[in-house]
């Protein structure tokens, strides 16, 4: 069904801050969980990446600037990793709920829909192309061939989705993007300074361009606090496989492994659960995930897709949408580590922070492609599946 078309051109573009089960055939609205994630792809080259990607700054509580429209409809569609997979399906959710009370929405006018499997996305966006909803967010590079065919479809309704750029073609796409491998580098800086074993461990969701950069950063960073250190590393090809991540990590620990970090999702949940049978360290991923296991998160990763979300939102709900690349990282507090930090010894906060320091001035440049990770650090990164 055909919708309004936002005329206003947005006045400042963003390069800001931070990236489910259920009915395919309805919206609905679910309880605030604890955090988690799964991710996703850029398939766009990166000079059309860098073409559409806004060049101003905004801050991550960006401000509402223009007359809301009370009536604006925002829909979330999840991957398969679920809306309570504690990671950046859960993240989105969260976002949009926040966004929602922020701009006085009805609780009506704000739903999510989870995926099941690949073939519900198509019917999922369409519920909402079909209930008029205003701005449709699609949470995960998985979702980018959905998204292209029902944008193309329907010109006149607003989309957005995260860690995806091959969209960004498309006047009523945003495409939210993160520097995941900023947040990873100091991830794994933590868990090389606080191996006792000199051995950590690496569990990925899904071996692709834009996940590996979880696994260039870590490996990166891990290295560079201590030059000794063995990274094991597992894609367990799934974000909602909670028994294959424990499997993964149990393997890990059985090697020698006493930290391991997770950047898979739902299959993270079983990284955590198997951490925290052995008395090991588990890094968390998205969403700062340490009230999973308070005694078991050594720190997250965090890509704040709840901010994502909740910007886009704000830009609909006020005319100003506009298509394009967003980009959110360090810089900005888009990516960090996560604020909780009651098990990182005092002396490792300190150097991290001083590399985070470093890395938003320029003075440390983290690698995000196999190429730049290869010409500093050699073939390391290799995955066992």
């Amino acid at each position: 069904m055909k919708k309004k078309v936002f005329a206003v051109l947005m006045s400042a573009m963003m390069v800001c801050s931070l990236a489910a089960c259920g009915s395919s055939t309805s919206t609905q609205e679910a309880s605030t969980a604890t955090s988690t994630e799964a991710t996703t792809e850029a398939a766009a080259t990166a000079a059309s990446t860098e073409a559409a990607s806004a060049t101003a700054s905004a801050s991550a509580d960006a401000s509402v600037t223009g007359e809301v429209n009370k009536d604006f409809k925002l829909g979330i569609v999840t991957d398969t990793g679920g809306v309570n997979d504690g990671s950046f399906n859960q993240s989105a959710w969260e976002g949009a709920q926040a966004v929602r009370d922020e701009l006085g929405l009805s609780k009506d006018n704000v739903s999510y829909l989870e995926s099941h499997a690949d073939s519900d996305y198509i019917p999922n966006i369409e519920t909402f192309v079909d209930e008029d909803y205003d701005l449709i967010v699609c949470i995960g590079y998985q979702l980018a061939d959905a998204l292209r065919e029902e944008a193309t479809a329907n010109p006149n309704v607003h989309f957005a989705i995260v860690d995806d750029s091959s969209c960004s073609d498309l006047p009523n796409v945003t495409c939210l993007m993160f520097e995941q491998s900023q947040a990873s580098y100091l991830v794994g800086y933590v868990a090389g300074l606080t191996t006792k074993s000199n051995t950590i461990g690496f569990v990925l969701g899904m071996s692709t361009d834009t996940m590996n950069q979880f696994g260039y950063g870590y490996l990166a960073g891990a290295i560079d606090a201590n030059p000794k250190v063995k990274v094991l590393q597992t894609n367990a090809n799934s974000f909602s496989d909670t028994a294959a991540g424990k499997t993964a990590a149990n393997n890990m620990v059985a090697k020698g492994a006493d930290v391991i970090f997770h950047a898979a999702g739902g299959t993270g949940l079983g990284v955590i659960d198997a951490c925290q049978e052995a008395g090991i360290w588990a890094i968390g991923v998205d969403s700062d995930q340490s009230s999973i296991a308070p005694k078991t998160i050594l720190t997250s990763a965090m890509k704040r897709v709840d901010t994502a979300v909740s910007d886009v939102a704000k830009l609909g709900a006020t005319g100003t949408f506009k298509g394009g690349v967003v980009t959110y990282t360090l810089a900005d507090a888009g990516v960090d580590i996560a604020p909780t930090t009651d098990n990182i010894a005092p002396d490792v906060l300190t150097k991290v922070n001083d590399v985070k320091a470093k890395i938003i001035s320029g003075e440390i440049t983290v690698p995000k492609t196999k190429a730049d990770f290869e010409a500093k650090y050699g073939d390391v990164y290799e995955l066992d599946n």
